[in-house]
């Protein structure tokens, strides 16, 4: 099993209480998409554990090139952000489950050997907005997360961004997009959420990512 996370202390937290089972071995820990998708090339892992929230290439587009490069690796998503949010968009990108961090230990071993089964491992409330969602019965502009949950995964990650005070420039070099292509998702972004101008978008971003982060 590879862990993927930028936080040395869950990676070695993680890594103990699966080392604890005697049926489970972590092979190799990355802190980013690059060292991971170099791991998983040499190492080929039975699965891969990983945080979205990595530096560099986020943990959503490190998923889609995992599909593309190991469609058979699979991946379980250990986050702490709000998986009424975040866990479609995983399980969209490529993971085969998602799990917040508050789960708790024996919730971790549940969905690591859920998804070594061949299996999806998500909570009951994110299984029943899956198919809710399949069966187009939910009208996601009526909720007050519906103009997030519109944007696309790209749009979401500007979003976050923006939240976390990049500029364009620090956000295009940070995607490897042109600054073009990053103005352009802004205002996209303004016209999805409704925003006037270019300093309520950044006031809404900061309001979502402080939410997100229980500030």
């Amino acid at each position: 099993m590879l862990l993927v996370d930028d936080h040395p202390i869950t990676r070695q937290g993680l890594a103990a209480m699966i080392g604890i089972e005697g049926d489970l071995t972590v092979c190799a820990e990355a802190e980013n998409a690059a060292e991971a998708i170099d791991a998983v090339n040499r190492l080929r892992p039975d699965l891969v554990l990983l945080d979205l929230s990595l530096p560099g290439r986020s943990g959503l587009e490190f998923l889609k090139d995992l599909v593309a490069s190991h469609p058979g690796i699979p991946a379980l998503v250990l986050s702490m952000h709000d998986e009424s949010l975040y866990a479609e968009r995983a399980i969209r990108a490529g993971a085969r489950g998602y799990l917040m961090k508050s789960a708790g230990g024996r919730a971790v071993m549940e969905a690591i050997r859920t998804i070594l089964k061949g299996q999806i491992y998500v909570s009951p409330a994110v299984s029943s907005r899956i198919l809710e969602a399949l069966s187009h019965s939910r009208a996601n502009t009526e909720t007050a997360e519906g103009p997030i949950r519109t944007l696309s995964d790209r749009e979401f990650e500007i979003f976050q961004l923006i939240g976390q005070g990049l500029g364009t420039r620090e956000i295009a070099g940070r995607l490897n997009l042109s600054i073009k292509t990053v103005e352009a998702h802004r205002a996209r972004l303004k016209e999805k959420l409704g925003t006037k101008d270019a300093p309520a978008l950044v006031r809404e971003a900061v309001r979502w990512v402080e939410s997100q982060a229980g500030v």
